[in-house]
């Protein structure tokens, strides 16, 4: 194991309590969390599971793209795999350890219709069998965790005993870890964002699997919009899992470290985010990468302060003009005061949905 394996696999708690990284977590969002994204993430908290898009095993083995690109300073890192071939999904956890990913996450949650064309996704929910000889060809050939991320069922899938016999299914294969999105997923007639929204959360479910299974280690997803419910289910479960409060809203990430994970940090101004992240920006920029690939993803960063809605629209307007560099990026911060931003945690963001191919 590298020692970016070894650093990340666990946090250590004061006191010398070793718990998985996955704590807190950032869900992974297609289209939204690749690496500019996650790089952003980073410098907001130094210890929160990153995870990465979705990437299908037959992109992996069959494209012509680097699907497994990370910079170093992602860790901890764990790269989600698409698909329900055991042969292939081996191969690709195969090459996720030798990349140096700290996890390999199988997706079993997504509810998309293309997603469960190519056999994948939420629809293996109804084929626990195959599940489990996925997990198992990929344990079989590494040594990094391999782990679930799912719903609480399917479709009229969805008993507690329908999840309880996956479950028990799926870790006796060599899964001691699951992420689970608290609502069902319907597998027709629903959009994939309508998946996200309309399917009623039932915390109570995770927290049942918990204390029936006590020696797994179980994370929640859905609807958290604070770092207040995300300590109220630390309080039943080992993990919390945010998607896209934290892409919206991204400073509320600032004070994971200290309120989580117990740490004592100076918090960075959003200001002081936003310097950190150009010698990123110049290096994107020398490889011939766009402003707007970074920038996109920075557009909430000063939620709900005077000059938010400047710091967007500039950005929006001048990030994808050709030879767009540093100085929009400069400009567009001058449009909120850095003597009026507070360091304490923002309130929660606008639930517009973030806009698309800025």
């Amino acid at each position: 194991m590298s020692q970016n394996q070894t650093h990340a696999s666990h946090y250590v708690a004061p006191g010398g309590a070793a718990h998985w990284s996955g704590r807190f977590s950032i869900a992974p969002m297609l289209d939204w969390t690749d690496r500019h994204c996650r790089y952003f993430h980073r410098m907001l908290s130094k210890n929160i599971l990153l995870y990465t898009e979705m990437v299908t095993t037959g992109a992996i083995i069959h494209g012509k793209g680097d699907y497994l690109g990370f910079n170093q300073e992602e860790h901890p890192l764990a790269l989600q795999l698409g698909g329900s071939n055991p042969a292939d999904l081996a191969h690709c956890a195969r090459l996720a350890q030798e990349r140096g990913y700290d996890e390999v996450n199988l997706n079993v949650g997504c509810p998309s219709d293309r997603v469960q064309n190519g056999r994948f996704g939420a629809c293996l929910m109804g084929e626990p069998a195959l599940v489990a000889d996925c997990v198992k060809a990929m344990r079989d050939v590494v040594d990094i965790p391999v782990t679930v991320k799912t719903r609480i069922g399917i479709d009229d899938q969805d008993s507690y005993e329908f999840l309880q016999a996956f479950i028990e299914q799926v870790s006796a294969a060599g899964c001691d870890t699951f992420i689970v999105h608290a609502r069902k997923a319907w597998l027709s007639g629903l959009s994939p964002k309508e998946n996200r929204e309309i399917p009623p959360l039932d915390y109570p479910r995770v927290y049942r699997l918990k204390h029936d299974y006590p020696h797994l280690t179980l994370a929640i997803n859905g609807g958290i919009t604070s770092l207040e419910q995300a300590q109220t289910h630390l309080a039943e479960l080992d993990g919390v899992m945010v998607g896209r409060e934290a892409y919206q809203n991204p400073y509320l990430l600032s004070q994971v470290d200290n309120l989580i994970f117990g740490q004592s940090m100076p918090v960075l101004s959003r200001h002081e985010v936003v310097r950190r992240m150009l010698p990123y920006i110049e290096q994107e920029l020398a490889k011939g990468n766009y402003l707007s690939h970074v920038t996109r993803h920075m557009l909430g960063l000063f939620q709900n302060l005077p000059g938010a809605r400047g710091w967007r629209r500039h950005l929006s307007e001048n990030a994808t003009k050709p030879g767009a560099g540093i100085q929009v990026v400069l400009d567009a911060m001058a449009k909120v005061s850095e003597q009026t931003e507070p360091t304490e945690q923002g309130s929660a963001a606008s639930k517009a949905e973030p806009q698309a191919g800025i």
